[in-house]
């Protein structure tokens, strides 16, 4: 059976990159939540705060990896934040992969956005501490793994980004 992923992304700016990100994983015979288009989502985020969360924790059910895809602005996203610590707090494989170098719809890349695993850390009152065996409070970037789509070939390589991040996360 097919392994089932979450993506993560800014549904705004990088909806034609992360289609591609999926096209390639689901054309490896992996499998993935739905995936919305921006009139959709619009439609989500016009019920509040608590449509989209209830959205994503469906979206999330099954699945045991998530995928953050790193836009230029993916990090400052508060959704994208709720979604890495619903991962967390589910016990979620988790990885980051940075998109700013995938063409857009106008043939185009973007900058290179922060890594949101940066700004976030984890403390000894957190419920998942323990489970990732830590000693003292850790941002996230030092905990899961990133990559870069086109430097580290995401093409080829995500299917075993995964499996590691399932791996890491004992799924």
């Amino acid at each position: 059976m097919p392994r089932r992923v979450f993506f993560s992304f800014h549904h705004q700016i990088d909806s034609w990159r992360v289609g591609q990100v999926r096209n390639s994983w689901v054309a490896q015979k992996g499998s993935t939540n739905s995936f919305m288009d921006a009139a959709a989502w619009e439609a989500v985020q016009r019920k509040g705060v608590v449509a989209v969360k209830a959205w994503i924790d469906r979206e999330m059910l099954g699945t045991g990896v998530t995928v953050v895809l790193i836009g230029r602005q993916t990090a400052g996203r508060p959704y994208v934040r709720y979604e890495i610590h619903q991962s967390m707090r589910k016990r979620k494989g988790l990885l980051g992969i940075h998109i700013h170098s995938i063409k857009d719809r106008n043939l185009k890349t973007t900058k290179k956005g922060p890594n949101p695993f940066e700004d976030l850390t984890v403390t000894r009152d957190d419920p998942w501490f323990w489970w990732l065996g830590m000693k003292s409070e850790q941002r996230l970037s030092d905990i899961f793994q990133t990559f870069d789509w086109e430097d580290d070939d995401g093409r080829t390589n995500m299917p075993q980004w995964i499996e590691e991040a399932a791996r890491r996360a004992g799924r």
